[in-house]
């Protein structure tokens, strides 16, 4: 199997398995990019092995994620969620890393206006540094049954709290597909898009994080990647994989059946 060099294959696929573990995978399968978590890099050389690989023949690490204002959320921090994403940051810049994607933290008691404005007032202090390291910022939109660790959960108002934060955005096809005029949001995201995660959804699975392998459920991936390429995105495509069905198949054996069907997609 050739892995097509725009496809990423994210770590949380692999979270019980270990850092060592999840780059070997991606080595052994030539998997030419990894978007890594640093909540999952636990171990004491856990950086040190992704950097190895970053500058040896790959994988290369492309990109974080890191939850920003999370615990305490965004109403009740009181300078950690800045601290925190300064360290990572500096391991993002360690390891080779360009860019980083976030969940905002949550929002209390704060309406969503008063969140948004909390989310850019704590954020502006990590701007000038990561553009220095030159490292990217973006925020994803994720389901609403991570309201507890974030605020953006349709397409429409992750792009505008990516403008009003001046950042960019991370588009997770599986949260969004369902959504009106998504081929119009496309395109007004694309030009602060820096990564798109594929994965499928079954209907009827009410089991979250409810995500399937690329091609085994009902959203058009096909179609809306084509939609993606066709308005200008020139980025990487990660796999997040995981939740029950991901558990079940084994990590190993959903990734391989995902940068499979993913890289022919990306290869017609």
């Amino acid at each position: 199997m050739t892995v097509h060099p725009r496809v990423s294959l994210h770590q949380v696929a692999f979270a019980r398995d270990g850092t060592q573990a999840f780059v070997d995978f991606c080595r052994r399968n030539a998997v030419p990019n990894m978007t890594l978590a640093p909540m999952l890099m636990t171990g004491p050389d856990d950086v040190a092995i992704v950097k190895a690989a970053s500058v040896d023949k790959g994988p290369r690490a492309s990109t974080i994620n890191h939850p920003f204002a999370v615990y305490p959320n965004l109403e009740a921090d009181t300078g950690q969620a800045v601290q925190r994403l300064l360290e990572v940051i500096e391991i993002t810049s360690k390891i080779g890393a360009n860019a980083i994607y976030m969940q905002t933290g949550g929002r209390g008691r704060l309406d969503w206006e008063q969140a948004a404005a909390r989310f850019v007032e704590l954020l502006a202090p990590c701007k000038e540094m990561a553009r220095r390291k030159g490292i990217g910022l973006m925020i994803e939109n994720a389901s609403s049954f991570n309201s507890d660790i974030h605020i953006a959960h349709t397409l429409a108002d992750t792009i505008l709290l990516a403008e009003m934060a001046g950042i960019g955005v991370c588009i997770d096809l599986q949260p969004c597909w369902g959504e009106a005029g998504l081929t119009k949001l496309f395109r007004r995201a694309i030009p602060i898009t820096q990564l798109v995660q594929v994965s499928d959804y079954i209907l009827g699975d009410r089991s979250a994080p409810c995500r399937a392998v690329p091609g085994d459920g009902t959203i058009p991936l096909e179609r809306l990647i084509r939609d993606l390429l066709d308005a200008g995105y020139d980025g990487l495509f990660d796999l997040e994989l995981v939740g029950p069905r991901i558990d079940e198949e084994g990590a190993a054996a959903s990734s391989l059946r995902a940068l499979r069907w993913l890289s022919e997609v990306l290869s017609v």
